[in-house]
């Protein structure tokens, strides 16, 4: 795996960890925020042919 996918895995996993403790709180700013940026991530990952787990 290329220093690439990789740094696009780590950011998604830390991205949903964020949500996932946002939704918690009730953050919904954060929630909508991490939300947005796991959506660009992962488009980003299928527009260079980085496979990412669904």
């Amino acid at each position: 795996m290329g220093e690439f996918s990789s740094t696009i895995e780590h950011r998604l996993d830390q991205a949903y960890k964020g949500l996932q403790e946002a939704r918690t709180s009730g953050d919904d700013f954060l929630a909508d925020t991490l939300t947005a940026e796991i959506e660009d991530l992962r488009r980003i990952a299928v527009d260079n042919g980085v496979s990412i787990e669904p």
